[in-house]
């Protein structure tokens, strides 16, 4: 059986993610194991997921996916390069190909651009355009260029720039994934839902203001995400306002993210802004990208610091699967993958999931769900 894995959010599922699984199927006809890698309850772009991940994990099995796993939360509030390298870490050890979405659905020339990323020449001439004040995704692209490299402008794309992280962690970690991707219709950013290549953010719209949303999404996924509590990070502002100017300066300074100065940065803005959006635009520098920016404060918010971040996790929690999903556990085991598939541990990393948990629940758009940790596990036929 040929295993494909997918590293995912899926905040919520639509029917752009349901393409990619029908066409993995299609490759491979029906001897195929497919197997999610999803965020869990909070989300790389610093943002609680819009619905429980036990949920979004359900849906995803029931429209074609065999095993869904968690990606560590301290993957899933790194930069796109720790979250592509913790996702190829856990799913290199037991998939043979790793399917993604890109812009440019070329492998070759993903992966063209991956040895440039990671040459030797690469890090001079990116800090040769860094300090002329360009901001990193300009600064990568202007390096490449300079290095005459092809496709320069491929890095242009969000679903690429993600793509060429796949193939860059599978090079640097001698992974013997094959990368597949496939064509990423639509527009990642779009806000208006497209009928055919819906964005998860026109999606997320749609829920959050109660229009019409079910005709984006796969029938399997409707019947779960129908009436269920929503998430936003607009609900928990206050919970994050209280943490943020109750924290030391030594917390601050412990932050992921806070590099030259920028964790100074937040910690004034912090303690003299009145909203969210007031610290996140006086703490943004042009060097910095808004959702560094966010994703700091949210790991502020669940007491992440650097080191956290940098510590390897132990596991991936089993969040949904199905019979083929249990027969893929077992080889997972079977090379060594251990996932945690609810039995509490003595272990720091398992602190921090708990803590995430309970504090997840003030994030509901109605009344806040208690501070239950999650450990549910799907099984479903």
């Amino acid at each position: 059986m040929n295993i494909t894995g997918i590293i995912c959010e899926y905040n919520p599922l639509h029917l752009g993610h349901q393409k990619q699984l029908d066409t993995i199927r299609s490759l491979h006809d029906t001897d195929c194991g497919i197997v999610c890698l999803m965020s869990g309850n909070f989300v790389q772009r610093g943002f609680p997921a819009i619905i429980d991940q036990s949920l979004r994990a359900k849906a995803a099995v029931l429209s074609g996916a065999d095993l869904v796993l968690e990606l560590p939360i301290t993957a899933a509030l790194s930069s796109a390069e720790g979250f592509a390298a913790e996702g190829v870490r856990i799913l290199g050890s037991f998939c043979d190909e790793l399917c993604f979405g890109a812009e440019t659905a070329d492998a070759e020339q993903l992966m063209n651009t991956a040895h440039a990323l990671l040459s030797e020449a690469f890090p001079p001439a990116l800090r040769a355009q860094l300090d002329t004040g360009m901001s990193f995704p300009a600064a990568r692209a202007a390096a490449l260029e300079a290095m005459g490299a092809r496709n320069s402008d491929l890095l242009s794309s969000p679903n690429n720039i993600l793509a060429v992280e796949y193939c860059k962690a599978i090079l640097s970690q001698g992974c013997a994934m094959k990368p597949l991707p496939i064509s990423r219709a639509g527009s990642y950013h779009e806000t208006a839902a497209d009928a055919e290549n819906p964005s998860a953010t026109a999606v997320r719209q749609l829920l959050l203001s109660g229009h019409d949303w079910k005709s984006y999404m796969p029938a399997t996924a409707q019947d779960v995400f129908d009436g269920v509590p929503l998430h936003s990070l607009a609900a928990g502002e206050r919970a994050i306002l209280a943490r943020l100017r109750t924290m030391t300066d030594a917390e601050f300074e412990a932050l992921p993210y806070g590099s030259e100065g920028l964790w100074r940065k937040l910690m004034h803005a912090s303690r003299s802004c009145d909203t969210l959006e007031q610290i996140a635009t006086a703490t943004k520098s042009k060097r910095y990208t808004r959702t560094r920016i966010d994703r700091m404060i949210l790991c502020a918010f669940l007491g992440l610091t650097a080191d956290d971040l940098a510590a390897p996790p132990p596991y991936s929690r089993v969040l949904a699967f199905n019979d083929r999903g249990r027969a893929i556990l077992k080889k997972a085991r079977e090379h060594g993958w251990f996932p945690n598939t609810g039995e509490k541990l003595n272990h720091p990393y398992q602190q921090i999931e708990d803590r995430a948990d309970a504090l997840y629940g003030l994030f509901s758009i109605d009344l806040p769900s208690p501070p239950t940790p999650n450990y549910r596990v799907s099984y479903l036929r």
